[in-house]
């Protein structure tokens, strides 16, 4: 067993163990990430492609939920130079697509905005009926980031991820599984129980085998990422500009409903 707890990483650990590395996000209830978690994360990933001992990532996190995306609240560093923050991480998070060991994410809670393009990078995800996925980008008034330009048409088809990213509703953990968005619909609980005994099957095949299929069937999917980041990041820089962007974010803190003016 290889344990990596880094005092100076409190909000992140990896601990590998019969070949599945176990990647945990440490900022309970809703584990918001900003640029230092997804670097840290990044770094993880790419660290564990060259380790011998691990063979599959399994990506998960404390508390309440997977990942509720950015925090406008307290800024994360968005209430200061949103433009330059956001291309800094988006940026950053798209060396995830790199990663070359299959990547599960167990999904309980939330996963919304950029955590949904956080858990859409994985090549799976596991869910339970209490799940919700939602790319809220179009009530908080601006483009969505991460790449899901790209990830969400590829899981879902154009048609799908249309509906989800024009309306921003949410999607619970059985309709998830139906669409394609979750793969596997976990018991109660059970969501990170059931993503390690899915890796201990990925695991248990030939790890060579397992690294060239994947890259076959992944193609050029970092380099379109990163073509569809760059417009991501132009959209989300001019939307943040409008009144729209303005309201949706005030309405989002404020737990009321926007009135968007289109301004």
């Amino acid at each position: 067993m290889t344990t990596s707890a880094d005092d100076t990483r409190p909000d992140l650990s990896v601990s590998v163990l019969d070949g599945i590395a176990l990647l945990e996000m440490r900022r309970p209830p809703a584990n918001h990430f900003d640029e230092r978690l997804i670097g840290g994360i990044v770094d993880a990933a790419l660290a564990l492609d060259d380790d011998p001992a691990c063979r599959v990532i399994v990506l998960a996190s404390q508390g309440r939920h997977f990942c509720a995306g950015a925090d406008f609240g307290d800024g994360g560093g968005f209430d200061q130079d949103r433009v330059a923050v956001s291309e800094r991480l988006y940026r950053r998070a798209a060396r995830l697509f790199d990663v070359r060991t299959p990547i599960i994410a167990a999904v309980q809670g939330a996963a919304v905005g950029g955590g949904l393009g956080l858990a859409c990078a994985a090549d799976f995800r596991v869910a339970e009926p209490s799940s919700r996925f939602a790319a809220n980008f179009a009530l908080l008034g601006f483009h969505q980031g991460f790449g899901l330009s790209v990830t969400l048409p590829d899981l879902l088809g154009r048609r799908v991820a249309a509906d989800l990213l024009l309306t921003g509703r949410r999607v619970g953990g059985e309709e998830a599984v139906h669409i394609g968005l979750a793969d596997r619909l976990a018991e109660p609980g059970r969501v990170r129980e059931t993503a390690l005994a899915w890796a201990r099957e990925i695991a248990a095949a030939a790890p060579l085998a397992v690294r060239s299929i994947r890259a076959t069937l992944r193609a050029d999917l970092p380099g379109r990422v990163r073509r569809a980041l760059e417009r991501e990041l132009a959209e989300q820089a001019r939307l943040w500009r409008t009144a729209d962007s303005a309201e949706g974010i005030a309405a989002s803190l404020e737990r009321r409903v926007p009135v968007f003016i289109g301004e």
